[in-house]
């Protein structure tokens, strides 16, 4: 079926498919840098010669006229050796053109005329139509105007997807096709590869990588594309074909026997370059399975369940004065005990300090006077009279906020040496080492040093923290942090007796907070420190797990604005509390005690 283009009349026709002499085609161009010169279909001996320069200015559109015919045996079998098929043909608009008819910059005509020995097809697109003549003098002529925006396997692109190769040619980008690969072309590799089109696909695809042909004008061009798209992190792949006129693109590639895992091993080995150092770094902090890490020493335990271990972070957390800083001082005093014995650390188990390792306790809160009467107390509770050597207190309020973090990095760094590790740490009032709590920025950045700190030194660093006002949150964004990054989370309260102070869990990383019970103590005057009051009774754990439970079923059972009517029932009589009435949203249940 003939295509016509502009309706020009034809007023003269070359036979054998040369051009008139002394005149320059409109829209004729060189042999395109994505292709070869000698290609033949099977078969045929015909080989066909380089493309000459006819013109590189298209100063407007020519008018041309095509007659497209049916793919001929011969015709699949030349593009079938690249491995495209007819379906690749199609979905490319892609045809075999029987007769291209078209004008000179002169206005002279000129044809040609497909045959056995040189065939001819024809890229289709709005613009009009460019002609590929594999096996002959000229190879390419454009009928109509590509203008300056002229990509070829665009409108093929997915949305979205991981790689794209911009190549040379069209027969690369359908070759690439072939081997499910996304793949697009300008006109030439000498072209100018328009930054707005790379910039829409930055965002569709992960990786934009050039695979030009290897000969002197491809590896210059890719290097130049390379650098002046740089900014939209565009690759250049080079392949490994010594750059002779039948070995130098991909479509040569394939046609030497190479598969697509071998061309994807390439672009992994470009990837094993660009990413090299960050690899190496991640090679070490890759799970061998068959290489179990070091066992990380669990440094305070509560029964048997680990609460604080080395390379994690303990956080302490409560309200204002219910006793959070004499109990960071009971974990102290077990870190430093001088015999290895049963004493009172206010119901957790503190690992020896068998090798003298650096114990430290950094306070940002107490005063110089109420730190040293804390020391003091610890130092009585651990049986000691004297501080050992290894043991260092500081008290951090003189200071600014900006040199306390800075202050306790570098001392960690040199007690570390010092005294051949550290055994555990104590920050009491880590919100004091930022300027705001509800930084976002701040506190992921301290908690992230905090915890690569403890990996370092290999050690248990306590953080002490306060609830908000009236509420059960941590302290603000850092609060958050820590809740995600602690091992375990220690909540200091007030019991109804407000002599009394309770520690439970509210999250264990290993184990339930169920599994620890709620332990308490109270000032003694005698002693002067507080001394610990045993467990609370089996019955208060009981309870404990109930009113979780109760309050975990109530969060499911509210969904948005919507409030589901429910009934619980009595643990002591199995008899159901009265259920709400519509309206009434979750209404109390009045059954009595042992209600959840």
């Amino acid at each position: 079926m003939p295509g016509v283009g502009w309706g020009h009349p034809f007023r003269y026709q070359q036979s054998g498919g040369k051009l008139p002499d002394d005149t320059a085609v409109t829209g004729a161009r060189e042999k395109s840098e994505g292709e070869n010169t000698g290609e033949s279909i099977p078969g045929d001996t015909v080989t066909g010669t380089e493309g000459k320069d006819l013109s590189r200015e298209r100063p407007g559109p020519s008018p041309y006229q095509v007659a497209e015919k049916s793919f001929t045996e011969r015709e699949l079998a030349y593009w079938g050796i690249s491995g495209i098929t007819v379906e690749v043909l199609h979905r490319y608009g892609v045809v075999s053109l029987a007769e291209y008819r078209s004008e000179t910059r002169e206005g002279k005509t000129f044809g040609f005329t497909s045959t056995p020995a040189e065939p001819m097809f024809g890229y289709r697109g709005k613009w009009g139509v460019k002609v590929y003549r594999p096996l002959s003098e000229v190879r390419f002529v454009y009928g109509g105007h590509t203008g300056d925006n002229y990509c070829f396997g665009l409108e093929q692109l997915p949305s979205k997807g991981d790689l794209l190769f911009l190549t040379g040619g069209e027969k690369d980008v359908m070759t690439l096709a072939a081997h499910g690969f996304q793949a697009i072309c300008f006109n030439s590799e000498t072209s100018v590869i328009p930054a707005k089109t790379v910039r829409k696909l930055v965002y569709r695809f992960k990786h934009i990588v050039l695979l030009y042909d290897t000969d002197k004008t491809g590896l210059e061009c890719s290097e130049k594309h390379r650098v002046q798209l740089s900014e939209y992190g565009v690759k250049r792949l080079v392949l490994p074909l010594p750059g002779t006129k039948s070995e130098k693109d991909v479509t040569d590639y394939f046609k030497a026997g190479h598969t697509r895992e071998d061309l994807m091993g390439l672009f992994l080995k470009l990837l094993d370059t660009l990413y090299g150092d960050t690899m190496a770094v991640l090679k070490s902090c890759e799970i061998d399975y068959d290489c179990p890490p070091e066992q990380a020493v669990a440094i305070v335990t509560a029964g048997d369940v680990p609460l604080g271990s080395e390379e994690n972070i303990l956080c302490i957390t409560g309200g204002e004065g219910t006793g959070k800083s004499n109990y960071t001082a009971a974990l102290v005093a077990g870190a430093i005990m001088e015999r290895e014995e049963d004493a009172d650390l206010l119901g957790v188990k503190v690992e020896p300090n068998r090798k003298g390792r650096a114990v430290l306790l950094y306070d940002t809160e107490q005063s110089e006077q109420q730190l040293y009467k804390n020391t003091g107390r610890l130092l009585r509770r651990a049986g000691r009279e004297k501080m050992p050597p290894y043991l260092h207190v500081y008290c951090l309020t003189g200071m600014s906020r900006n040199e306390r973090l800075t202050a306790i990095i570098q001392s960690m760094d040199k007690y570390h040496y010092l005294h051949g590790g550290i055994h555990l740490v104590v920050i009491d009032g880590v919100a004091d080492l930022i300027r705001c709590s509800n930084d976002e920025a701040e506190s992921v950045a301290l908690v992230d040093e905090i915890y690569r700190l403890a990996g370092i030194y290999r050690t248990c660093i306590t953080a002490v923290v306060h609830f908000v006002p009236n509420g059960l949150k941590l302290r603000g964004h850092l609060g958050s942090e820590l809740q995600r990054k602690s091992a375990a989370i220690l909540s200091i309260e007030k019991d109804e007796n407000p002599e009394v102070s309770v520690v439970k869990a509210l999250k264990v990383r290993d184990g339930s907070p169920l599994d620890i019970p709620l332990m308490q103590f109270r000032w003694d005057k005698q002693a002067g420190m507080p001394v610990y009051m045993g467990e609370k009774p089996r019955v208060e754990k009981e309870r404990r797990k109930e009113k979780e439970l109760s309050e975990m079923a109530r969060a499911a059972f509210v969904t948005q604005k919507k409030v589901w009517l429910y009934r619980a029932m009595r643990t002591d009589t199995g008899n159901p509390g009265r259920e709400g009435t519509d309206g009434e949203g979750v209404h109390p249940l009045h059954a009595g005690k042992g209600n959840y």
